[in-house]
Parts: C-alpha cells; structure tokens; sequence
C-alpha cells in the first residue's frame, strides 16, 4: 500500500516510523502534506518521503498513492476525510473520527458509495490481545462478565496542554482519550451501553479536562471509566466476571493480562508488539482495501458511530448540566 500523510506532528512520526519498519510486507509512505513547507519537507527527509506538499488538496490529487492517514487536530478530520474520499483516495483517520456522528455517518456513507475502504484509527481494537481476551470473553471462559473499568490520564503542559483541550481545535479530554476508554468498555461488553451518568470539570477552554462516567449495559452489567489531562492515573482496567477477575496493567499499550481464578490461580497472557501496536492497525487496513471492503468487520463503520454518539450524548449531557 503506497500511502500519503496528511500533517506532521508527533502521531504522524510514529505512524511513517511504523511504516518504514513495514516494507517487507508492501507498505510504503510516499507522499506527505503539511499547510507549513518546511514542516512537510523536514518530515520527507527524516522518514525518506519522496513528495513534499504544501496543501492537502496537493496530497489528495497526487495519483501515486493508494491511501491517505490524517493526523490532523480533531476539529479538521471531517473535512480533510471529505477531501479525500472525493479525490477516490481510501482514508485512515485518526481518533475521534469526527466531532459529531452525523459527520461520521455522512462520510462512511459517501465512502460506501466510492466503494472506498474508510476506518477510525482505534488501534488498540486490532491488538492482538484483545482479539484473544475478546474471544473468551464471547466463549463464556469466565463466566458472564459482570463490572468492568479502565482509568487514563496524563499531564500535559503549555502548547500541548492547549491543542488537547481547546474548543476549537475539538479538544477535551473525552474526545482526546475518552474514546480510549469508552472504546476499550465496548469491546469488552460487546455493545454499547444502554444508559450513563456522569460528571465533568472543565476548564479555561471551555472544554472538559477530567470526568467520571458510570455506565449500565444490558443484562444488569455496568462500567466505570475516569479520564483526566492535568493529573497522572495509571491506564490500568479491571474486568471482573463470575469465576475470574481480570487485569490489564495498561489497557492502551495493551501487551499482556492476568487472570485470577477462583480457585484461586493466576495466569499471565503476554502478546508483545512486533513493532509499536500500529503494525497490527495498518494491517487490518491493508488487507481490507486490497480485498475491495469498505470496512473492517472487525471494526465496522457502525461501532465506529455508537462510540462517536456515546461521546457527543454525554457532551451533550454536560452542557444541560450547566445550563441549568
């Protein structure tokens, strides 16, 4: 797959740095846009790009790329993905796929009738742990899970601080990581939850910087998630079942569990990356554009809109809140 990156900041560097690491199996970075030309050419020559552009509209015309992975800010992903499905590019774009799920549901819609190959860049979802976690899960090895939670926070200071929280660029704390672990509640549960409540700081921008959120999934099962930028939680989970207890000592970098049984034994389950855990993403992507899909079933466009609709219902639920 002959790829093109649209901007150049610090997810951009590791995916072209995964990709490099991926020509033995095809994939190549051969195209890289950047609205600075400087910034797009200092990128070209650190990872061996062989086009520089200066716009993005450059990079979704070029004809000799296949695929496009858009690591813009937030509140841009809409509008670079319409650009490139248009140019009949198919797109990897990263999390949070948009700002609102009538955004989502309009480009995967527009990428179905392209027959374009269009997917949410959720990585942690193509892990290969959790593919093997997810399968007992489904196979009732533990019993019916009952409780599960995840925690994830870090601090993040002056300009960084800024382009994770500001409104305008679709910054929050929610939408920077809350997909993470809202995402990672879902693929646990199998489904999205039936109902939440929650509760939110916010900040000088208008926006969340920490939340808690309880959430009822069917069968009498619930979930906790906390996010939080501005303190450090550990991005452990917990899954608790009828005869086990699950841990993740980092659900995101997810390499290994630990299973305590009732019985009392413990097992650990170790599936180091091959690389840095993108390969494994790129992967799933690959395949299924050369195979003509238009979406992983893995990962479908309509788990893609639930988690999207999850998010904007419980920012939605926020701004009630304080207007009242």
């Amino acid at each position: 797959m002959n790829w093109g990156i649209i901007a150049t900041g610090t997810i951009a560097d590791k995916f072209a740095r995964t990709v490099n690491e991926m020509k033995n199996e095809g994939e190549k970075i051969v195209a890289v846009a950047s609205r600075n030309n400087e910034n797009a050419r200092a990128f070209a020559q650190k990872h061996g790009i062989e086009n520089a552009f200066s716009s993005y509209e450059e990079l979704a015309s070029f004809d000799g790329i296949d695929a496009v992975y858009i690591a813009t800010p937030n509140s841009f992903h809409y509008e670079n993905t319409k650009l490139c499905l248009s140019k009949n590019k198919n797109v990897l774009c990263e999390k949070p796929f948009t700002f609102f799920s009538s955004q989502a549901k309009e480009l995967y819609n527009l990428a179905e009738s392209k027959n374009l190959f269009l997917m949410e860049g959720l990585w942690i979802y193509f892990l290969p742990l959790y593919k093997n976690l997810v399968s007992k899960i489904q196979n009732g090895e533990f019993g019916k899970l009952k409780f599960a939670r995840c925690d994830y926070a870090f601090i993040s200071k002056g300009e960084r601080r800024e382009r994770k929280l500001k409104n305008e660029l679709g910054g929050g704390t929610l939408c920077d990581i809350g997909v993470y672990t809202l995402g990672f509640l879902n693929l646990v549960m199998g489904e999205s939850p039936i109902s939440f409540s929650s509760c939110a700081k916010m900040n000088e921008y208008g926006t969340d910087e920490s939340s808690a959120i309880t959430l009822e999934y069917s069968q009498n099962r619930m979930a906790q998630c906390a996010q939080a930028i501005g303190f450090m939680m550990p991005r452990s989970a917990s899954l608790f079942f009828e005869n086990a207890a699950v841990q993740l000592a980092d659900f995101q970098n997810a390499t290994s569990y630990t299973i305590q049984k009732a019985d009392g034994k413990i097992e650990t389950f170790e599936f180091p990356f091959e690389i840095n855990g993108f390969e494994y993403e790129i992967r799933e992507f690959s395949s299924c554009a050369k195979n003509g899909k238009t979406q992983s079933g893995f990962f479908p466009h309509e788990k893609s809109v639930a988690l999207l609709s999850l998010i904007e219902k419980i920012r939605k639920n926020w701004s009630e809140q304080n207007e009242k």
